[in-house]
């Protein structure tokens, strides 16, 4: 198993619109077999800096994940609705693996 955070800096004045952009996402990492833990948004302190956690059986199945995104609409309509409302200034993503007792 492995699990993807995802750091966002976003426009502190778009955060309606990587609200939805996150909606977007969330059924997309599932329809890829994935599951999404939720995008964090700015509440309080930093303002421009939003989370999402989503886990995938292993990496493999991850970069497949990647892969058909990229040839699917609704994916590809998500990264273009990013792109037009420019809500995302910068990304990293990291994987880690989970501990449990």
């Amino acid at each position: 198993m492995v699990t993807c955070y995802l750091r966002y800096i976003v426009d502190a004045y778009k955060l309606k619109e990587f609200e939805h952009y996150g909606k977007l996402w969330i059924p997309l990492v599932e329809k890829f077999g994935g599951k999404h833990h939720g995008y964090f948004l700015p509440s309080e302190g930093t303002n421009n800096v939003a989370l999402a956690m989503f886990t995938f059986p292993s990496l493999t199945a991850y970069e497949k994940y990647r892969a058909d995104s990229m040839q699917d609409p609704e994916c590809q309509a998500a990264f273009k609705y990013a792109e037009e409302t420019r809500c995302i200034v910068s990304y990293e993503r990291s994987f880690f693996r989970p501990v449990f007792a």
